[in-house]
């Protein structure tokens, strides 16, 4: 028996990899977050599996259900959304797992930055403007941040920020950025990538506030700052340069 972690993707049911819808395919039971991962998933799962939405369960219940399909020899397609490597509460489920002798795999899948950034039609990393993305998220209840992990020491970079899980903390994220990057920083913010009610809301860390309030957002949207969502006048990659040489290029006498 085997629990198969799957990063069921950002919301669209056919933003999941092929293993990863395979794997649902295969396995009779399937667990999964119902107020955060899309149902339409749930199709790819086999006749007569036995489905668990884990949104009003506690890790006690979750590892039960575990214990139950190990007692079974049932498989497990355990769904979570985006990516398994970031904010997936993965790591204290396979804690458990480990205790029991539990087997398990992991299975990557589209984070939901990424389906954002696709939504907003934009490349983050923009040459001599911004080539690192920071992935990050400001203290909430579930979790504290790090005395050292701060959107000021982020924001002191100058990189492109994705900011995850922090539309309640709006005016935070403006009150720390807006010394560093100025009042005129281009800011985005997606609301539930690439589900059908998906929608974007553009401005700068000037005007952003106001944006919010008169579209009020409740959860599920990811806040981008940085130049980089609005650079246009930028110079060219020297990737395709004619004159730039690589091992996949043939060099031309000089």
């Amino acid at each position: 028996m085997t629990v198969h972690f799957i990063g069921a993707g950002p919301g669209a049911a056919d933003l999941i990899t092929v293993r990863g819808r395979d794997l649902i395919a295969k396995c009779p039971v399937c667990l999964y977050a119902g107020s955060i991962v899309s149902p339409g998933l749930l199709q790819y799962c086999p006749p007569g599996a036995r489905i668990v939405d884990t949104a009003p369960m506690s890790l006690d219940g979750i590892e039960a259900e575990y214990l139950r399909a190990a007692s079974a020899g049932e498989d497990v397609a355990r769904l979570h959304s985006g990516d398994l490597s970031v904010w997936s509460a993965v790591a204290e489920q396979i804690r458990r797992l480990e205790k029991h002798g539990i087997g398990y795999t992991m299975t990557p899948g589209v984070p939901a930055f990424a389906a954002a950034a696709s939504a907003l039609g934009r490349e983050l990393t923009i040459p001599a403007v911004a080539q690192s993305l920071v992935l990050t998220r400001v203290s909430g209840r579930a979790s504290p941040m790090p005395n050292g992990e701060t959107l000021e020491k982020f924001g002191a970079t100058g990189s492109t920020l994705a900011i995850h899980l922090a539309i309640h903390a709006l005016p935070q994220v403006v009150a720390e950025l807006t010394p560093l990057y100025g009042a005129d920083c281009p800011v985005a913010i997606v609301v539930k990538a690439s589900w059908p009610d998906e929608r974007i809301i553009r401005g700068t860390l000037g005007d952003i506030e106001a944006k919010v309030a008169a579209e009020p957002i409740e959860r599920t949207a990811i806040i981008f700052a940085g130049p980089s969502l609005s650079a246009s006048d930028f110079r060219e990659s020297s990737l395709y340069d004619p004159a730039y040489q690589r091992r996949f290029r043939g060099r031309e006498t000089l």
